[in-house]
């Protein structure tokens, strides 16, 4: 059992030597029935009831490369714990790869945003280097994958995977989380380098219909949105006191006066308490009075951490009283980022750089994730004591921390990028800034958000109202149940 607490998130050994598999425990699905309206709620069960017949005897599998660090690795605990609560036999699979494979596909991450990243190739070295690492995982994953079951891979660390199962006649779904509204050069390389596997598949899928590449099968394409569970850790209510608790156990406020324990309720409804303490790079702590503007992003360059820095410095702590938290994991335990520490060794030098006044109201914080539902606590009570989200990325594939904001009624200021776009509405839902880089605006509109509480309290409201129409879970499982519906009845 690993330290991602509870029974949960167990990873355990298949016997083998490269796939580990995630133990998750089943959720009802009509615990959803508390926040949908009720006509959503209906159709949810009675897709439930369709899968549980659909899938009797089958085992639905999800493969991708960790089991910690990111939205997608969050879907996936929560997605399958309800798809197993409807009675589908969803199973969770984790690849392992040596770290020239996950340089390789980093620089595909990168430039499928039309990155350069560290600027490497991709050549046939470095395809052999990719397919080398993935052969021993496909051999693997075809001893577990029975001919009568069903796959989704997700992301380009296991678009290799592809051509063995399907020569197991198993249906198979690449899911791609990631793209780019304008593909360049870099994004092209990084298609032409993926395709060969891709277009094997029985399906795609994609966030948005923008991110669709050129020259895949129309046909087979299909756009599901991510979503969010509105019953995780990282999503459930949490009382002020509690958020106070929970901030100052971590160690990312300091307060002194909740009289509330640091505790919050596991997926499974099992209560634990926040232990573990981030890794603060500050001048000073937090204060309960102060009034903090949030972004919580991996330390991916994509996500900008040092104009989230220096556009705040610059533009709005001149003009307000704000402090800036960036808050991100721990780097160490993100095994498929092997960028991590290095954009964080930047961030802290330039909030090292920052002039005095500037640098004592930037809050630089590693969250540890140990636990990983301990890790989504933290989270949930720092965008719950945030006045203002920020998600500032250069490039998003959708960009879930937006979503968790707005369910929690805050204000979100983000780059009119990727699916951000699907989810604010300028002006309504959010403001949206139309060049990520143009820290000046970015400044303006944290500070317009400050400076007006009635235009924050009614953004706020208005976008936890857009998510529950569009963007929770149970609208995931709908359409994933849909699309492997129309490939098992083929």
């Amino acid at each position: 059992m690993s330290a991602l607490g509870g029974r949960i998130y167990a990873i355990t050994r298949t016997g083998m030597a490269y796939i580990s598999t995630v133990e998750i425990d089943p959720l009802p699905p009509q615990r959803y029935a508390e926040v949908l309206k009720p006509e959503a709620a209906r159709i949810l069960l009675d897709v439930e009831t369709q899968a549980r017949r659909m899938y009797q005897g089958r085992v639905a599998w999800n493969v991708n490369s960790t089991a910690t660090g990111g939205g997608v690795a969050e879907m996936l605990r929560s997605l399958l714990a309800y798809a197993r609560g409807a009675g589908v036999d969803a199973r969770w699979a984790v690849i392992t790869g040596n770290p020239e494979f996950f340089e390789v596909t980093k620089r595909i991450h990168n430039q499928l945003h039309n990155f350069a990243g560290d600027g490497g190739a991709l050549g046939e070295a470095e395809r052999a280097t990719y397919e080398s690492a993935l052969e021993p995982n496909a051999i693997e994953l075809a001893a577990m994958v029975g001919r009568g079951d069903v796959v989704l891979l997700h992301d380009p660390q296991t678009a290799g995977l592809i051509p063995s199962l399907k020569r197991m006649g198993v249906p198979v779904v690449w899911r791609c989380h990631v793209g780019i509204d304008v593909p360049g050069e870099f994004a092209r390389k990084a298609w032409r380098f993926l395709i060969p596997y891709v277009i094997q598949a029985d399906a795609y899928v994609f966030s948005r219909r923008a991110f669709v590449w050129e020259d895949l099968d129309e046909a087979k394409t299909h756009i599901i949105a991510p979503s969010i569970d509105a019953f995780s850790p990282k999503n459930r209510g949490l009382d002020p006191g509690t958020v106070s608790a929970i901030l100052e156990a971590a160690g990312v406020m300091r307060d002194g006066t909740s009289a509330s324990e640091p505790v919050f309720l596991r997926q499974s409804g099992v209560p634990a308490r926040v232990e573990r303490r981030a890794t603060l790079f500050e001048d000073q702590p937090l204060l309960a009075s102060d009034r903090l503007v949030l972004q919580v992003s991996r330390w991916d360059a994509l996500k900008d951490p040092i104009g989230v820095i220096e556009g705040f410095a610059r533009y709005v702590t001149p003009r307000s009283d704000a402090h800036l938290v960036y808050a991100g994991p721990a780097v160490e335990s993100v095994s498929d980022d092997p960028e991590g520490g290095e954009i964080l060794g930047r961030a802290i030098a330039c909030w090292n750089g920052l002039a005095e006044e500037q640098r004592r109201r930037v809050h630089l914080a590693c969250l540890p994730m140990v636990d990983g539902e301990e890790n989504a606590a933290i989270v949930n009570a720092l965008q719950r004591r945030a006045y203002v989200v920020v998600q500032k990325s250069l490039a998003e594939g959708f960009g879930l921390t937006v979503a968790e904001a707005m369910w929690k009624g805050k204000p979100v200021v983000a780059s009119r990028i990727g699916g951000i776009q699907d989810q604010v509405e300028d002006g309504r839902t959010g403001i949206l800034i139309d060049d990520p880089k143009d820290l000046a605006r970015y400044g303006e509109a944290v500070l317009a958000l400050l400076r007006d509480p009635p235009l924050a309290s009614a953004i706020g409201e208005a976008a936890m109202e857009r998510v529950r129409d569009h963007f929770l879970g149970a609208r995931s499982l709908i359409q994933y149940f849909e699309l492997f519906r129309t490939l098992l009845v083929a």
